[in-house]
């Protein structure tokens, strides 16, 4: 699978709006797209040319791009993953991004133990997280209500686990998570309501009709 490994301010750029894709950084004055830098144009030296008008599928393809690049997938990954949620009871749309915030990495990022999505998923792979008491490696595994989520107990002194929890301590946890920053727990309460399944504006029934086409 395609990794993009560029600066993802860029990404930011791009999309004219903060995806929070660098921790910190974002909630900043150093962001790119923040009223001190006034970056939010998209990059290239074309980038402060006069914009075109963007309709119909153009406006579809860039909120597909603009929620594959929040949430750090690629799009074998994000298209299977849709494809799921179309077989799915409910609102194809919330149930896709229901389980887009219920990946195991976006559950890490939204207890404020990593400070972004790519941190958390890091922190997944290298064996940090368990998932009711076992190791769980797989950035994508989907927990559920009644889940809990850990820092494994050999990694509780890590200080890049540490900080990111200093770091975010200012952030509001959702209502889905039960969250324990002192003993670096979490459960899971729920499932994420519409309207804080993500922290930007995001149709997601643009991604159903460009998929459904």
């Amino acid at each position: 699978m395609a990794r993009y490994i560029g600066p993802v301010c860029r990404l930011c750029r791009r999309e004219g709006m903060k995806l929070y894709l660098k921790g910190e950084r974002c909630y900043g004055p150093k962001c790119a797209v923040s009223e001190e830098k006034k970056r939010n144009f998209p990059p290239g030296q074309h980038g402060q040319a006069r914009k075109p008008k963007i309709a119909g599928y153009g406006l579809q393809l860039r909120e597909k791009q603009k929620t594959k690049r929040y949430f750090g997938l690629g799009e074998t990954q994000f298209r299977n993953l849709f494809e799921k949620a179309a077989t799915s009871k409910g609102i194809t749309g919330e149930v896709m991004l229901q389980m887009l915030e219920t990946r195991l990495d976006s559950a890490v990022f939204r207890t404020g133990f990593a400070t972004s999505r790519a941190f958390a998923r890091q922190v997944v792979r290298h064996g940090h997280v368990l998932v009711n008491g076992k190791k769980v490696n797989i950035p994508s595994f989907q927990v559920k209500p009644g889940d809990e989520i850990s820092v494994r107990e050999k990694s509780r002194e890590n200080t890049a686990i540490l900080g990111a929890r200093e770091a975010t301590a200012h952030l509001p946890s959702p209502t889905w998570l039960e969250v324990d920053r002192d003993n670096l727990k979490a459960r899971v309460t729920g499932l994420p309501k519409r309207e804080e399944l993500v922290q930007i504006n995001l149709n997601e029934q643009l991604i159903v009709e460009l998929y459904s086409k």
